[in-house]
């Protein structure tokens, strides 16, 4: 089925945008559950956090969407979100610092970023296929593990961790994902995901797996004020460790740009890239100042534009708008959180492999004829994940080592940017043009590109 090239009408625009906030609403809000859970924070804190998260998201999602002017946002259906990469830094300058070093390095970094966004983009072309294919395949990868998690149960002394209910009602989402994408047609085959989380949600209710009982407690209206840990703190190591995180977000951000931009189509130009980088460093800005965290763009959404195949920069931007909503009005996100875990996790782990599956596609594109690119992809994949399986890899090294490299996604990202440089230069890839999805895509002229399903 051809991807959808005209704007949606209201109705289906809000079911299309319900969707995508459905799909990353357990990854967003996973962030501030992880971080406060570490840092020591009460759940009414917590609560703040997340509400703030949503906002400050809901925001960035907005201007990538509908963009503001030549300044910002990219004008693609893609999402923001709190970075998954930015989790460990952030846990470890906390306790090394205190939470205001936390924000106050967010804010540094926010703003570096939002310097350094057109010269990032200027040199898209150090992440030819090969470096945003593997950057790609190790997001969607180490992503798995928090759909599993979803699926099965945090808690290994729970009754009901990896009940065999809870794995028949993944399996059962993820059919009807299946049967909506092979027998569906038009709307339905684009919402196949919503309609596997509703069908999933009706089975749960009667197995108890359904909870709501948090929106009876919950504001109808709420938000966190700023800066509500006090003024920021800016130690030198936490800032810098918290700049080279901005810097690798800016190579998934490009990563993810590129692929959305081959699915729909649209010419990215370095301005484009650049606006939507810049978009990125605007949520370390207002994150450090609304108590909220870095965003990216969601690959998990990335996955969903795959298997819509809707292009309309509008559902994001219609989406941008529902999660301001959900931010500023605490019952619904509560209503939205008390969706099923197994439910959700089994939508994520259809995402996140979809996620690995474009990043392999990508690598499809790379030459392997007499070059050292195999190896290149094989060490920057292995060594990259390895934090993954082993969380306290580098524990024993200082505390900024740590803070940079025992993310995944941080690993590979440097390895990847790094070896290719080292074996290839700073050379495009062959593969470019139309479809291609490479770098070579970006034109380095001011001159905006045609709009996508305006």
């Amino acid at each position: 089925m051809p991807a959808t090239t005209t704007s949606p009408g209201f109705g289906r625009l809000a079911v299309l945008g319900l969707q995508h906030v459905l799909v990353m609403y357990t990854g967003c809000v996973t962030v501030p559950l992880v971080f406060g859970a570490a840092a020591g924070l009460d759940a009414a804190t917590v609560a703040l956090l997340i509400n703030a998260d949503l906002l400050v998201a809901g925001i960035v999602t907005m201007i990538q969407g509908a963009g503001v002017g030549r300044i910002l946002g990219v004008r693609m259906p893609v999402m923001a979100g709190a970075a998954f990469t930015t989790v460990t830094p952030m846990i470890l300058i906390a306790g090394e610092y205190g939470i205001q070093a936390v924000y106050g390095s967010m804010l540094a970094a926010g703003a570096f970023g939002l310097l350094i966004a057109y010269p990032f983009a200027k040199a898209v072309r150090f992440f030819p296929p090969l470096v945003s294919g593997v950057v790609l395949t190790v997001v969607g990868l180490a992503l798995i593990g928090v759909g599993v998690d979803l699926v099965v149960g945090h808690d290994p002394q729970a009754a009901d961790h990896a009940a065999p209910s809870r794995l028949a009602l993944a399996a059962f989402v993820v059919v009807v994902i299946l049967l909506a994408a092979r027998f569906g047609r038009g709307f339905v085959a684009q919402t196949g995901v919503l309609l596997g989380l509703l069908a999933g949600s009706v089975v749960a209710a009667p197995l108890g797996l359904v909870d709501f009982s948090g929106v009876k407690t919950a504001d109808w209206a709420g938000m966190s004020a700023p800066f509500h840990f006090g003024a920021p703190q800016f130690p030198l190591v936490a800032v810098l460790s918290m700049c080279v995180v901005m810097l690798v977000l800016f190579a998934e951000s490009t990563a993810d740009l590129i692929a959305v931009a081959d699915l729909t189509g649209k010419k990215l130009t370095t301005a484009d890239m650049a606006r939507g980088l810049a978009a990125d460093g605007l949520s370390g800005v207002l994150g450090g100042v609304m108590n909220a965290f870095v965003d990216t763009v969601f690959a998990q959404n990335v996955g969903l534009v795959t298997m819509a195949k809707v292009r309309s920069r509008h559902v994001a931007t219609m989406a941008g708008g529902m999660l301001v909503v959900l931010g500023l009005i605490p019952k619904l996100g509560a209503l939205v959180a008390g969706l099923p875990q197994p439910v959700i996790g089994a939508a994520g782990l259809v995402m996140f492999a979809t996620v690995a599956a474009v990043g392999m596609s990508t690598l499809r594109r790379v030459s392997f004829d007499g070059t050292h690119n195999l190896l290149i992809i094989a060490v920057s994949i292995g060594v990259g994940l390895a934090p993954e399986v082993a969380p306290d890899l580098y524990s024993r090294f200082p505390s900024w080592v740590e803070m940079v490299l025992g993310s995944p996604v941080t690993s590979a990202t440097l390895l990847a940017f790094g070896l290719n440089l080292a074996f290839n230069g700073p050379r495009r890839e062959e593969a470019s043009g139309p479809g291609t999805g490479g770098p070579a895509m970006l034109q380095d002229h001011s001159v905006e590109a045609r709009a996508v399903a305006e």
